[in-house]
């Protein structure tokens, strides 16, 4: 079995390296760092948490032992896709090198640029940057990279997804022509192809696992939830993310992933109010906090982190047990880094994704790259889904049968009305005559224009005097009584009765009789004519 001592490291860092507790390397390691020595270029390729930022850290501590810096022309230069990352990466600089008296210089983003030009002004042998940052110092003339050495790509597929090829292009072209390069990723797409082959030499492909594999120490399932209604989805989703946790009784710390900035912020909330000890990081947040949230995740203080892709790639947390995929990965490769943040270094870990119906087409892209099949786990809302249905269909029939009592009750009123309205009359004294009863009556020419204020059979409903509800229900029309082309509804003016005083009544028969005496006068005279 190899060991860091048969691979021709420098003295200091071989020490260092066993003050830190590793003697025997990773399969990456054991592979790459000897071509690194020879100063060939290399092309590495490992899943995430096989070692692979100590496959070049510490080849690139021994080359740089002998030489000085000079002023703002750093002497090797290390690119790294986030921030978190980068400050890794600067640990184990520190780790490693701690017996070399190599200057290091960290240029990321949410840091003075006054701090970091001081570091650049006295001259580094490493500088460790994210590439925007480093193209701003570029273009402000504080920074020249045509005396780098050795140059340094991690994590290259995540600067494909991240957008940082261009710059990435950029960043290779102010760099000479000599200089050796290493470039590490977990996957290969055909842009980081074609940049392998436009800008390194001959480079010795090192790759000790396939393409996108994921560790087998990792114990993997997929839960298939669907929710009863988009309404409620997301909230499901966040009980189903909390029962979870709850089930896993060996969960010591656990990364829970998320594939959008807003909702880091609100499982993180969720899971706060319910009594969890949980954080969020994601890009937008200050690198202050950012780091805060990560040295209490490392140290323990801190059970679960909620986290963008920001903190899926590189980040060596060794004893995280759980990662939880809130929502599938849209890249099927962010999958194979995220849950790459448990079981590593032969450690054992699990990882629990949450798919809803939209999201199935995303976990069969995954299977696809992974080549096998994730195992499906039961639901913790089994039942829910089909509870809201069967109240639903519990309440149809309801709404029905009120609705049919209703219609009865209203074709029946007359009838309810004349039974319940007995005891009332009984026990209240005789109510006096209305005027309407004082009228004489009319004539049968009049009569239609009152019929709709009687019942079916031609009688009035004398139960209903003097009482509103009865009138209400006159006016409403029930099935006998209702009004051609005008629906169910009556307007009320139209049910009034025309109450003629009786001075204005006998005026109108008075004249009525002279009128009547008038035309047979006429009609005598017309016929004597």
């Amino acid at each position: 079995m190899t060991k860091f001592t048969d691979l021709d490291l420098d003295e200091k860092v071989l020490k260092a390296v066993t003050e830190a507790g590793y003697e025997t390397p990773t399969p990456i390691q054991a592979q790459a760092i000897p071509h690194a020595l020879m100063g060939k270029d290399v092309l590495g390729i490992a899943q995430t948490g096989t070692g692979k930022t100590a496959s070049f850290t510490l080849p690139l501590i021994s080359i740089l032992a002998k030489g000085r810096a000079k002023a703002r022309m750093p002497r090797s230069l290390i690119l790294c896709p986030t921030r978190e990352l980068a400050a890794q990466v600067a640990e184990n600089f520190e780790v490693y090198g701690k017996y070399h008296k190599l200057s290091m210089a960290l240029l990321i983003g949410g840091v003075s640029f006054k701090d970091q030009d001081k570091l650049i002004d006295r001259g580094v042998d490493v500088l460790i940057a994210t590439p925007g940052r480093l193209l701003d110092h570029h273009e402000r003339g504080k920074l020249m990279l045509t005396d780098v050495k050795v140059m340094v790509v991690d994590e290259a597929d995540r600067m494909l997804d991240m957008g940082f090829i261009p710059d990435i292009e950029r960043i290779f072209g102010l760099t000479p022509f000599t200089r050796q390069t290493l470039f590490f990723s977990a996957t290969m797409a055909p842009e980081i192809t074609r940049i392998t082959e436009t800008f390194l030499h001959n480079p010795v492909r090192v790759e000790v696992a396939r393409q996108a594999t994921t560790s087998e120490t990792i114990e993997q399932g997929v839960v298939l939830h669907r929710p009863s209604g988009k309404k409620g989805a997301d909230g499901e989703k966040r009980e189903v993310l909390r029962r979870l946790i709850e089930a896993e009784g060996e969960l010591t710390n656990g990364i829970i992933f998320c594939n959008r900035k807003r909702d880091v912020d609100i499982v993180a909330k969720s899971l706060k109010k319910h009594g969890m000890n949980a954080a969020a990081i994601h890009g937008d947040l200050d690198q202050s906090v950012r780091m805060k949230t990560l040295d209490e995740f490392r140290s323990g203080e801190l059970t679960l982190l909620v986290a963008s892709d920001v903190a899926a790639r590189g980040l060596d947390i060794p004893n995280v047990s759980h990662v939880f995929n809130y929502d599938v990965p849209i890249h099927s490769e962010d999958y194979v880094h995220r849950i790459g943040r448990t079981g590593r270094a032969g450690r054992k870990g699990k990882a629990i994704m949450i798919c809803f119906p939209h999201e199935e087409k995303y976990l069969e892209k995954i299977e696809e790259l992974v080549e096998k099949a994730v195992p499906r786990l039961d639901s913790p809302l089994e039942s829910a889904p089909e509870q809201p249905a069967q109240d639903e269909a519990e309440e149809k029939p309801k709404s029905r049968s009120r609705s049919r009592s209703r219609s009865r009750k209203n074709d029946d009123a007359p009838a309810e009305a004349q039974a319940g309205d007995a005891p009332s009359e009984a026990a209240q004294p005789e109510a006096k005559p209305t005027r309407t009863q004082q009228a004489p009556q009319k004539t049968q020419d009049e009569q239609p224009q009152r019929q709709s204020g009687r019942s079916s059979d031609g009688n009035r409903d004398r139960s209903n005097n003097g009482n509103r509800g009865g009138r209400n229900n006159r006016g409403r029309g029930g099935q006998d009584n209702r009004v051609v082309g005008m629906g169910d509804h009556v307007p009320a003016f139209m049910l009034r009765e025309i109450k003629i005083p009786k001075a204005t009544r006998r005026k109108t028969s008075d004249k009525d009789e002279a009128d009547q005496g008038v035309n047979e006068d006429q009609g005598s005279s017309g016929a004597a004519a």
